[in-house]
């Protein structure tokens, strides 16, 4: 296809026959290219081309992406690309820019495809439109059949002629998506982001519990990614959703028994805890292209060192947390923890637990925000780092907060607070990862002293260089925390605030 199709059908079985045999108005279906062959159809785990309403095919060494409208953006590629950074520049490539660099492409499912090209003619062969049918049928003998349509410059007139015949013969305008749906129907769901249906209505408790137990099934989803090594966010994944998890328990004061709640909070700590450092290591290996690019070459041999020793402790890393993750103990322990909030009778309750959920939210978000206030009012030039991290940490707790009980409030009203929140948190992570990282190399340069008996002078000078480096980008982002927390807190928003969880409280 040389130019892209503007519109998009999907066709009811044994239609394709009649479009490409019957004639409508004064123009007769002529066939062009056919062709048939195999497939398969891949997407990251987080189905981001699903979400986005497109389909990538590989077939042989051709890879095709069907998306919005029916565009199609066509490439032949030698080596299997495992990320979207590995296609070579050309039309698929650019047309998966916006894509995360992080997922790797995953087979969801393999079949066949058969391909015909109409040409609709005048009486005197002059082309009007184009239709080109795409018949899928998936290796579980799942089918789908769609047309792409395309107009011609001059002949508006005839596409719509076309659209109305492709309507009549059963025909509907589609997008992509349902293609997933109809080819692939047992393909499970995964959104890093879901939004569990809380009301306002529920308990305090009932909320609470219902938010962890949305969350485990997620966080579980992660396990094979992490095993597999398939790419570094399953790991990434699976601690968010894990701390969300752990926020619950230390957000939702009052809801369970305090020494339930104590129980609870060391058994979900527990599981995070052999995480850490392979997360800690991915980071440091995802970001080793800016290290190289903050120190002048004449440090980059001991950076080759420095990585060469953190790719050999991540393998270390990863293998015990796919030991870990494969062990009777773990599996034990997460199914425990799963029935105690998908059967939640046994789960004691505290004073908190029986308040309507709209009046907890209201009064937890609402402290919440007056915390981080006042601790960000307070920060001076002379503040020291750990006040900084705890705004951090308060600000994090702000927004999930307001995440778990969005369906709750106004959608667009807390789309216009969480925004300018998320600005500041930003800011605060980069200041975090900075901090944390010139830590992490210190203990790294003391560690590798004493292991070799004295650290190489190479390791030490690059390591030292880039803890100075850090150190400058850290106090970069601190000033910038006023900044942000000031576009943050400004008179419009500390107004919605008081509006959505102060004064709607206090009328209830």
């Amino acid at each position: 296809m040389t130019e892209p199709p503007i519109d998009l059908y999907s066709l009811p079985p044994n239609t394709t026959d009649d479009l490409a045999l019957v004639a409508f108005g004064k123009l007769t279906p002529l066939p062009l290219e056919v062709s048939t062959s195999a497939f398969t159809a891949l997407d990251s785990f987080d189905q981001a081309l699903r979400r986005s309403s497109r389909l990538l095919l590989k077939a042989g060494i051709s890879y095709e992406l069907l998306g919005h409208h029916g565009q199609l953006a066509s490439q032949t590629v030698k080596r299997q690309p495992r990320f979207i950074t590995d296609f070579p520049n050309g039309p698929v490539k650019r047309a998966l820019r916006g894509l995360s660099p992080l997922r790797s492409l995953l087979t969801i499912g393999s079949g066949e495809i058969h391909k015909q090209t109409l040409a609709f003619v005048d009486n005197d062969g002059k082309t009007h439109c184009r239709a080109y049918l795409l018949r899928f049928t998936s290796g579980e003998g799942h089918t789908a059949t769609l047309s792409a349509l395309q107009g011609i410059r001059g002949y508006d007139e005839s596409l719509a002629l076309l659209r109305k015949h492709i309507v009549n013969l059963g025909g509907n305008r589609c997008t992509i998506d349902p293609l997933y749906g109809q080819l692939f129907p047992d393909q499970a769901t995964y959104d890093p982001k879901p939004q569990i249906s809380v009301s306002a209505t529920q308990t305090a408790f009932d909320a609470a519990t219902q938010i962890i137990a949305g969350h485990i099934p997620l966080m579980r989803a992660n396990e094979f990614g992490i095993i597999a090594d398939l790419d570094t966010e399953f790991l990434h994944d699976y601690r968010v959703q894990l701390r969300k998890i752990r926020s619950v328990l230390s957000l939702f004061r009052g809801v369970y028994d305090e020494d339930l709640t104590t129980i609870l909070k060391a058994d979900f700590s527990a599981l995070a805890a052999p995480t850490g450092r392979l997360r800690d290591l991915d980071v440091y290996l995802l970001e080793k292209q800016k290290f190289y690019d903050l120190l002048p070459d004449s440090l980059h041999n001991g950076l080759d060192t420095l990585f060469r020793l953190f790719s050999g402790q991540r393998a270390a890393e990863k293998a015990a947390l796919a030991q870990h993750l494969r062990s009777p103990a773990y599996e034990k322990k997460i199914n425990a923890l799963a029935k105690r909030f998908t059967r939640p009778r046994g789960l004691k309750r505290g004073e908190k637990a029986g308040l309507p959920a709209h009046e907890y939210a209201c009064e937890r978000i609402w402290h919440r925000y007056r915390k981080v206030c006042k601790i960000a009012a307070g920060i001076t030039p002379d503040t020291k780092d750990d006040e900084i991290h705890q705004l951090r940490i308060d600000c994090k707790k702000l927004r999930y907060l307001m995440e778990f009980f969005s369906p709750i409030f106004p959608a667009q009203v807390l789309a216009r607070l969480l925004k300018p929140l998320k600005n500041l948190q930003d800011n605060l992570g980069l200041f975090n990862d900075y901090s944390v990282q010139q830590e992490s190399l210190h203990d790294f340069l003391l560690a590798h002293g004493k292991n070799r008996k004295g650290a190489d002078i190479e390791v030490a000078q690059s390591v030292g260089a880039l803890i100075t480096v850090l150190h400058g980008l850290q106090l970069q982002e601190r000033a910038k925390v006023m900044k942000n927390f000031a576009r943050f807190n400004r008179p419009k928003v500390q107004q919605t605030f008081k509006a959505l969880f102060q004064e709607r409280k206090d009328a209830l």
